[in-house]
C-alpha cells in the first residue's frame, strides 16, 4: 500500500516537473533550450506541445545547420495533429528548402497525402480533390520508383473516383428530374471522358433509361428516331456487360421498343 502511494507521488513529482520544464521552455529566450525540449516533446509523441515551440524558433532557426530537422519534425507534427493544410504546406516547403534531404521522397509524399486528406465526400465542391491530384501525380512523376508509389497511386485511384462519382451524379441528377435529353447528353459525356469508370454500367444503363422514357412519351412525328437512339442504348449496355445486375428492366424496356417500332413498319 505504501509503495503504491509513493509510486504514485513520483509520478506526481514527474508530471509537474515536466509541465514546469515545458513552461520554462516555452518563456525562455534560449532557443537552443527550446529546441532541445521541442524535440523531447516530438520523440515522446506530444506534438501538440512541439508545434507551440517550433512555431517561436522556426524563424531563427532558417539557414543553420540544425533547420532540416526542425522543419521535418514541424511537417510530421502537423501531419500527425491531422491538420492537413499546415502539414501540407510545411512539407513543401521542407521539399522545396532541403532538395537534397535524405527525407525528401517521404516529405514530398505526405505533402502530397496531405492534401488528399482534405479531399470531402463526393456531394461536396471538388477543389481540394483536384489540388490532391495535382499533388499526387508530381510526386509519382518526379519519383518513379519510390517506396511510397504504390500507396500515391492507390490514392490517386481513390480521388479519381470520388471525382468520377461526383460527375456520374450530376449527371444522373438530369435524370432523376426527368430532363432526359439533358441526362443523355451528360451520361455519354461521362463515359466519353472517364472510359475506364466503375460507373461505366450504371451510367450505360440511366442513358438507356432516359432514351427510353423520351422515346415512349414523344410525338408520334419524333417517336422512331428516339426509339432506335433508345434501341442501341440497349445494345451498347448488353455489349457491355451481357449479364448486366440491369439485364431484366433492360430486356423489357427493349420488348417495348420492339413493339412501338412494329407501328412504323406498316
Amino acid at each position: 500500500m505504501l509503495s503504491k502511494k509513493i509510486i504514485s507521488l513520483l509520478l506526481l513529482v514527474v508530471f509537474f516537473s515536466s509541465c514546469n520544464e515545458y513552461q520554462r521552455a516555452l518563456k525562455t529566450e534560449d532557443v537552443a533550450v527550446k529546441f532541445e525540449m521541442a524535440t523531447k516533446l516530438y520523440d515522446t509523441g506530444k506534438f501538440s506541445k512541439a508545434i507551440r515551440i517550433f512555431e517561436q524558433i522556426g524563424p531563427a532557426y532558417r539557414g543553420k545547420p540544425q533547420a532540416e530537422k526542425l522543419f521535418y519534425m514541424f511537417a510530421q507534427s502537423y501531419y500527425k495533429t491531422k491538420q492537413y493544410y499546415l502539414a501540407g504546406y510545411q512539407f513543401e516547403s521542407f521539399v522545396s528548402g532541403y532538395p537534397k534531404s535524405e527525407k525528401i521522397q517521404e516529405a514530398a509524399y505526405l505533402g502530397a497525402k496531405s492534401y488528399s486528406m482534405l479531399s470531402p465526400s463526393y456531394s461536396l465542391d471538388q477543389t481540394d480533390t483536384n489540388k490532391a491530384l495535382d499533388k499526387l501525380q508530381l510526386f509519382i512523376d518526379s519519383y518513379p520508383n519510390s517506396e511510397y508509389l504504390a500507396d500515391a497511386n492507390a490514392s490517386v485511384k481513390m480521388l479519381s473516383e470520388k471525382i468520377q462519382k461526383k460527375v456520374f451524379e450530376n449527371a444522373k441528377g438530369y435524370h432523376t428530374i426527368s430532363d432526359f435529353k439533358s441526362a443523355i447528353i451528360a451520361l455519354d459525356n461521362f463515359v466519353a471522358d472517364y472510359p475506364g469508370t466503375p460507373l461505366k454500367e450504371d451510367a450505360l444503363f440511366f442513358k438507356l433509361d432516359s432514351a427510353y422514357q423520351l422515346a415512349i412519351n414523344s410525338v408520334p412525328a419524333k417517336m422512331e428516331e428516339r426509339l432506335n437512339v433508345a434501341k442501341t442504348a440497349q445494345a451498347n449496355l448488353i455489349k457491355f456487360n451481357a449479364e448486366t445486375k440491369y439485364i431484366k428492366v433492360a430486356n423489357q424496356m427493349l420488348a417495348q421498343i420492339e413493339k412501338d417500332l412494329q407501328k412504323f413498319t406498316k
